[in-house]
């Protein structure tokens, strides 16, 4: 599995290098801010041992917006520049100044037009692309403040991706490739190919396991990569334009997929899509325009949280000028 992973080329092996693992591929010892004491080896045994278990209860979720609630991902006054050396630089500014939180059991969709600066933003609050400025903060850790090696871990262990593109290598079968992120860090084999069964089962995949992924539809191959981003039982899923490469079928398949792993599951889940329905489908739908956050509102009649109710969110207010402008939603703490 390993040697079919380094020989990869193509989009497929772009996620693997690019998500998966640190720029250089290091064996050494990780952890040098104390990511390795936080989010050690020991999650896997926590993992495991829930195989067999119905989901968790989703009364120990925090309910979004009550006063237990901390947020799972926070950008601060983020920004990102490209093109340019510094910020003094001339450059293209593609987000200006956000401020965002995600809540745990949220089901979030971030939807413009193209060009608006969602798929960007996603790519910071994933680690993928580091901020200009600001901060994107994933359980209590300041991403922008980690080495190559602990944010490529935080991306393995707390953070799973679903792209357009499946991103499955074709050497390996859906199995193996949903098994990956274990494996680069070290999982027994037996293990590995535990969790990756039960997590293709989550999904309903578990009977194309040892299919390759030539052998399957672009809908089988996208749920296959969702459970490949749910093997690690990560603290919230990315999803970039997961329906994009679909037919309308598949892509309700996929969005009904992702409702059911909030709803069911508990799982914190973030969509980018460009598209008014499947943004719909979403308990809660961030808009944004120029790199601005424009709306941030719950939608009415979308689950939030697994089905909780909804809870009210305040106007947005003016940012009053400066390096954000525009408008950006104020979320008060109840």
């Amino acid at each position: 599995m390993i040697g079919a992973m380094r020989s990869a080329g193509g989009t497929s092996g772009r996620f693997v290098t690019r998500c998966l693992i640190a720029p250089e591929n290091r064996t050494g010892t990780v952890g040098r801010f104390g990511i390795t004491a936080r989010w050690g080896f020991g999650y896997i045994d926590r993992l495991v041992s829930q195989i067999t278990p119905s989901p968790p209860s989703l009364e120990a979720v925090p309910e979004p917006g009550g006063r237990d609630t901390v947020a799972i991902l926070q950008a601060v006054h983020l920004e990102k520049t490209f093109g340019a050396a510094a910020r003094s630089t001339a450059g293209v500014m593609a987000i200006r100044g956000v401020d965002v939180e995600i809540e745990p059991g949220e089901f979030v969709a971030i939807t413009g037009a193209s060009g608006s600066g969602k798929s960007t933003l996603l790519h910071l609050l994933g680690g993928i692309t580091r901020p200009t400025a600001g901060k994107v903060i994933l359980e209590g850790v300041d991403l922008a403040a980690l080495g190559d090696d602990d944010l490529a871990l935080v991306r393995r262990r707390r953070i799973g991706f679903v792209f357009q593109r499946y991103n499955l290598l074709p050497e390996l079968s859906l199995v193996e490739n949903v098994g990956l992120p274990l494996v680069l860090d070290g999982i027994p084999e037996a293990r590995c190919d535990a969790a990756a069964r039960a997590a293709l089962e989550t999904v309903g995949m578990g009977h194309r396991a040892d299919h390759r992924p030539d052998a399957l539809s672009g809908g089988e191959q996208q749920r296959g990569a969702i459970a490949r981003a749910l093997v690690t039982a990560p603290a919230i899923v990315l999803a970039d334009e997961p329906t994009g490469a679909l037919d309308s079928e598949n892509s309700r398949r996929v969005v009904e997929l992702l409702r059911s792993i909030v709803a069911d599951h508990g799982q914190t889940v973030v969509l980018v899509t460009h598209d008014p329905g499947i943004a719909a489908e979403a308990g809660r739908c961030i808009r944004m325009a120029d790199g601005r956050i424009i709306s941030d509102t719950l939608q009415p009649g979308s689950p939030v949280g697994g089905g909780r109710p909804p809870v009210p969110r305040p106007a947005p207010r003016s940012n009053g000028g400066g390096g954000g402008g525009g408008k950006r939603p104020g979320r008060k703490r109840r």
